[in-house]
């Protein structure tokens, strides 16, 4: 028995005669009527008599129709849970990334999302990248926003752009945003620096930076925060190093630095798990971000 064998026995049910139903099923009659005589030697009953050229329900198809009408509603729920047609979808969108970026570079992009998706439960997630990575190989997000690089092949990338990363250290006034000065990279060596934490990605990308340049930081302090770590280095605990497009905006107590020669940055992408059956919500979201993040 499947869920075609109690679809046509449910038209033959509401239809008045078998060349009726046959027609509305676009079947002949001969594959109508073999199928219903599967079904009832299946379930060892009898379905229907013949009447002259009428079929006449027995009181165990009557039985038969009340579970067949809950089994084809059910899989009718089912269908609809899983529907991959963009407009149809109805499950709950999951979409992750980090808090600097949520902060400093999607707030325009998400408005415009949910412009473009009104009707979608597009739910978004704060991490960083070792969780969203997760997250995505476990599907439990849909959709992440990361640094590059990650040692992951189950992964689609969608490169996005570069983002600068700056040093910042205290200063006893206040300095406008928009200047960036140059050091020297020995000009690092022994200085107190509050980073982040060794789990995160931009702290690979960091560290790296360090050794291509021979220093080795002494990192008094680490934090997931970047305005925590702003606040920190304003009040004169040590330097950093930050995410230009978290440096934006007013004056701050704090002066930011490239290294002679060595421009520091890190990557975003896009990503999805990588799989045979990729949700089209999920490609058209992609997409649609992609747009907005790279003209924003």
């Amino acid at each position: 028995m499947d869920i075609h064998q109690l679809e046509l026995f449910l038209a033959v049910m509401d239809s008045p005669s078998m060349t009726r139903a046959a027609e509305r099923i676009h079947l002949s009659p001969g594959a109508v009527s073999l199928q219903l005589h599967n079904l009832a030697d299946e379930l060892h009953t009898e379905l229907f008599v013949r009447r002259g050229k009428r079929l006449i329900p027995t009181p165990a198809a009557q039985r038969l129709a009340e579970h067949a009408k809950e089994v084809v509603k059910m899989m009718g729920r089912i269908h609809q849970v899983f529907e991959n047609d963009m407009e149809k979808d109805v499950r709950p969108f999951h979409f992750a990334t980090g808090v600097t970026t949520l902060i400093y570079q999607l707030g325009g992009p998400l408005r415009q999302l949910r412009k473009r998706f009104p009707n979608a439960q597009i739910r978004v997630t704060v991490g960083v990248t070792e969780e969203m990575i997760s997250g995505l190989l476990d599907r439990r997000f849909d959709l992440a926003l990361i640094s590059l690089p990650v040692a992951e092949d189950n992964l689609r990338l969608t490169p996005l752009f570069d983002e600068e990363l700056l040093i910042v250290r205290p200063s006893a006034n206040k300095v406008g945003s928009g200047h960036v000065g140059s050091l020297r990279a020995s000009e690092l060596n022994n200085v107190p620096f509050l980073l982040y934490p060794r789990r995160s990605n931009v702290r690979l990308v960091i560290d790296r930076f360090f050794k291509d340049i021979g220093v080795t930081p002494n990192v008094v302090m680490e934090a997931d925060d970047t305005e925590a770590v702003k606040r920190l280095v304003e009040s004169g605990f040590g330097y950093s190093i930050l995410p230009e497009h978290a440096l934006r905006g007013r004056s701050h107590f704090f002066q930011k630095f490239r290294v002679e020669g060595h421009r520091l940055t890190r990557s975003l992408a896009l990503a999805t798990a990588n799989t045979e059956c990729p949700r089209k919500l999920t490609e058209s979201i992609a997409s649609f971000l992609r747009t907005a993040l790279v003209e924003s």
